[in-house]
């Protein structure tokens, strides 16, 4: 079966919800532009290192874009793509399939004991 292999298409959407932080960073953007330190505020137990890593791999992305102000102090904003607002529908049933199921995935992990 070669549906699953490394250049599949279908690999790409499984590769990038998996990391950790992707879907949360890009949900997070939902309510509209934010500053890093908004977000981390938001997102909790983010360091501005990892936030920053996964900005910037977003951005590479093309599912989030930055955008500088020319102001003093200097202020920078992130927003979701036209690209990264596709990926709500499918993280959002993630978070149903959490919110339903989370329990009792817990449980069968032992994680409760």
């Amino acid at each position: 079966m070669d549906r699953l292999l490394a250049d599949c298409r279908a690999r790409l959407g499984f590769d990038l919800l998996g990391n950790t932080w992707n879907p949360v960073v890009l949900y997070a953007l939902g309510a509209g532009p934010r500053r890093p330190g908004q977000l981390r505020a938001e997102i909790g137990g983010i360091s501005a290192k990892v936030l920053t890593e996964t900005l910037r791999r977003l951005e590479e992305y093309a599912l989030v874009e930055r955008r500088a102000y020319a102001e003093a102090p200097p202020r920078v904003e992130y927003s979701r793509t036209a690209l990264g607002r596709t990926l709500l529908e499918p993280i959002e049933a993630l978070g149903r399939w959490s919110a339903t199921y989370g329990d009792a995935f817990v449980e069968a992990q032992g994680w409760d004991d």
